[in-house]
């Protein structure tokens, strides 16, 4: 009898939700690039505060509906390099360092590989690294650094050519916090799925008032605030503050509270608890034998 079933071909496609969020942040990314060209820097500062709405939307949407997959994962990569990467270090040269020469175009491109940079490593250390900390300050947060800069000094008449030389520094050392090894928390700890109290529900409220009664100074100042923590933690958790706390590999050993570890929760300190608790069983094995052999050898 002739076998009328036919092979099942697996279907390729895309998730659609999770990757119109990612579309949608790359949209703002882009229209900031053209609203600087043009001269429009708060509508292209307040793009790049929109495309990390999306940004932040995508991957928890995608977690939520259980629809991740390897090409969203690169596509959000992609998109970022676009909206916290180029977007940043184009507005701030239109902005305040296109009459600086080189100084200025280099300020730009020491932000643009920093974030290139930063987010290769991160696509390295998925899986590997502690998720309640980032390395190095998070490129939508670099982002937002430029941008709230740029939106608070147009909402104040201020022009950035006239700070230019502040400008410089700001965009060149977001850039280089990227690519270090300061530790932010991430918060990704938080439970988003989990209920809460009625009265964190109103602290919510309050943040959303706060903010609308001036934007712009209120995300400047809490990503500058947040830009900051970053050296705060790490100066805090070391005994002796080393280079490579700061740029570089990170070591295998910490002097954080006498104990070794390059960073909590890394593979290498599980590693070795792993190889010390091995080794201190077997120790005591070994000690129970000798204690029973001792024991036999008395009772003959």
């Amino acid at each position: 009898m002739q076998n009328l079933s036919k092979p099942t071909i697996k279907t390729r496609g895309i998730y659609l939700l999770p990757n119109l969020m990612t579309t949608a942040g790359l949209f703002s990314g882009f229209y900031a690039v053209i609203a600087s060209m043009n001269g429009h820097f708060e509508a292209s500062a307040i793009a790049v505060f929109v495309a990390m709405l999306f940004d932040g939307l995508d991957g928890r949407l995608a977690r939520l509906t259980n629809t991740q997959s390897a090409f969203g994962a690169e596509y959000d990569s992609m998109a970022d390099m676009v909206s916290f990467g180029m977007a940043p270090a184009l507005i701030a040269y239109n902005w305040g360092l296109s009459e600086l020469g080189k100084i200025g175009w280099l300020a730009a491109f020491i932000y643009c590989a920093g974030a290139a940079l930063r987010l290769a490593r991160f696509n390295t250390q998925v899986g590997v690294a502690d998720k309640r900390f980032f390395q190095g300050l998070a490129s939508p947060a670099a982002a937002a650094l430029i941008a709230g800069s740029v939106w608070l000094g147009q909402g104040y008449g201020v022009s950035g050519h006239d700070i230019g030389i502040l400008v410089a520094l700001v965009t060149a050392v977001a850039g280089l916090l990227m690519v270090s090894n300061f530790r932010y928390h991430s918060f990704k700890e938080v439970d988003w799925r989990g209920k809460v109290n009625f009265l964190v529900i109103l602290l919510v409220v309050a943040v959303f008032v706060v903010i609308s009664v001036e934007p712009a100074l209120i995300l400047c100042l809490l990503f500058y605030l947040y830009a900051l923590s970053g050296p705060v933690v790490t100066i805090r958790s070391v005994r002796k503050l080393k280079v490579s706390h700061v740029l570089g590999d990170d070591d295998e050993t910490d002097d954080s509270d006498g104990k070794a570890s390059s960073a909590e929760g890394s593979p290498t300190s599980h590693a070795r608890d792993n190889r010390d608790s091995d080794n201190k069983e077997s120790a005591e094995e070994k000690e129970d034998t000798g204690d029973k052999a001792s024991l036999d050898k008395l009772k003959s």
